[in-house]
């Protein structure tokens, strides 16, 4: 019998020191999962960064980014437009693929927002046991199945749409699934965001987390609080307000890089940093040189972003890579470097950049880009170019851009049969597309246009009130 009960212990210790191991190996699975953060600005131009050579305005904190890892110097987002830009970034794919092709313009109610059936960046790490996080302007659908909770973020702290910095309609879903208005005058959302990221990162360190933060900065209203208008003397008017409000998101962007510091996570951790689409130079004075064309265009100045990453101890620092890439490519990279491999049915349409960054593949990742915009398009084929844009009436322009970034020089006359090339391809593209599910309203971008101005007022008459309530002024 004693026999027997020492074999029985003898067996119990060994199971549970198989357990334990067996335990201990997914721990480490799991703690080897990097971190993600993707930092979104919104209507950064793509000449604003100090790393794309500004001067005018120092941003060391994004600037690190590209001086710790990877410099994208022909990244492209998939719209020149807000809430379809998101739309291709939290799903890998084309957005023309399921018809989110603008801002909600005439769609009401239920009718807008990212189609349900698309999985979203945080379907797939949540799925992976990643705690998943949404920060600042999500623009992605009001109604309530739209929302981030509902689209595999476990939590939210932001705005559902366009907002103001100052008293915004602000969802915070540790208190309620609905927004409300902030009351408080000193709550600006770009500080706001940075405490609220650097609290869930402190709560989240011990587990891999993907934090998503699309800041509201730099869209109008222009608006930023006198501690960051004081940093910019030398500037007046909407420059200095401009200026001003990129100050502070580059601070909130050091508060996040600081925090992974701290808790000892920076080389455990993929950061990207980039815009939705490029600036609206004439209402805010986000500059986009030398590129031609702004926001809402199909020109390299509406679509050609700063893109950076980092993955310290993985991928290089200070490289810089000129192929083209575009934003549908951080979700597979995010999830081959999570190890998690896409459901045969996604059908996405970015790559994975990591083979091609740390030198284990060549060639480039894409041989063409494309774009649809309404009746404006585009195609990237190598340094090719076709493009149809607003500015430029519709009329199908060729490029070649590495011998002219700013699209001066069109070529269409001289080189017939790559032009035709080039369409051929975008038409073979688009046949795999589907049409918008919404479309804008008429005159929609007039009103937009005043409502911008009226917003402006607003906050010149707040500054100046603001100016004579300080002592010294």
């Amino acid at each position: 019998m004693l026999r027997v009960a020492t074999l029985r212990v003898l067996v119990s210790l060994i199971a549970a020191a198989a357990m334990a191991a067996e335990a201990s190996t997914a721990f480490a699975a799991d703690s080897a999962k990097p971190n993600i953060v993707l930092l979104f600005a919104d209507d950064l131009g793509w000449g604003e960064i100090g790393a794309q050579g500004n001067e005018e305005i120092p941003t060391p904190h994004i600037d690190s980014i590209a001086a710790s890892g990877v410099k994208f110097t022909a990244g492209y987002v998939t719209c020149p437009l807000c809430s379809p830009s998101r739309a291709g970034l939290m799903t890998g794919r084309y957005q023309t693929r399921f018809g989110h092709e603008f801002n909600e313009g005439g769609a009401r109610g239920a009718t807008f927002g990212l189609p349900l059936e698309e999985k979203t960046f945080a379907d797939r790490l949540k799925t992976a046991g990643y705690a998943t996080a949404a920060i600042g302007k999500w623009h992605l659908g009001r109604e309530p199945q739209f929302r981030p909770m509902e689209r595999g973020f476990d939590e939210f702290y932001g705005t559902l749409a366009n907002t103001p910095f100052y008293h915004p309609q602000l969802l915070d879903s540790r208190k309620s699934d609905d927004p409300a208005r902030v009351e408080d005058d000193s709550f600006y959302t770009t500080d706001a965001y940075a405490a609220r990221a650097v609290e869930w990162i402190n709560e989240h360190k011990s587990e891999p987390f993907f934090l998503y933060m699309p800041f509201n900065a730099q869209h109008a209203p222009l608006q930023a609080p006198k501690k960051y208008l004081d940093r910019f003397p030398q500037l007046e008017g909407n420059r200095k307000i401009f200026a001003a409000m990129l100050s502070a998101m580059d601070d909130a962007v050091g508060d996040v890089l600081g925090t992974l510091d701290k808790n000892g996570l920076a080389e455990n951790t993929l950061v990207v940093f980039l815009t939705d689409n490029g600036g609206p130079t004439g209402s805010t004075t986000s500059k986009n040189d030398p590129l031609r064309g702004t926001k809402a265009t199909t020109l390299e100045g509406g679509i050609r972003v700063p893109f950076y990453m980092q993955w310290k101890g993985h991928l290089p620092a200070g490289k810089v890579y000129d192929q083209p890439v575009i934003s549908l490519d951080i979700l597979p990279t995010a999830l081959a470097a999570a190890g998690v491999e896409a459901d045969a049915d996604a059908k996405l349409d970015g790559v994975n950049l990591l083979p091609y960054l740390d030198g284990s593949k060549e060639g480039q990742p894409h041989e063409s880009l494309f774009w649809r915009f309404g009746e404006q398009w585009a195609v990237r084929h190598g340094d090719w170019k076709l493009v149809a844009s607003r500015p430029d009436k519709l009329k199908p322009m060729l490029f070649n851009l590495a011998e002219d970034i700013s699209e001066a020089k069109d070529l269409s006359g001289e080189h017939p049969d790559k032009a035709e090339e080039l369409k051929r391809l975008w038409d073979e593209w688009n046949e795999n597309n589907v049409e918008a599910k919404w479309k804008p309203e008429p005159g929609q971008r007039n009103r937009r246009q005043r409502n911008r101005q009226r917003g402006q007022r607003r906050e010149r008459a707040r500054q100046a009130q603001e100016a004579a309530q300080t002592p010294g002024q």
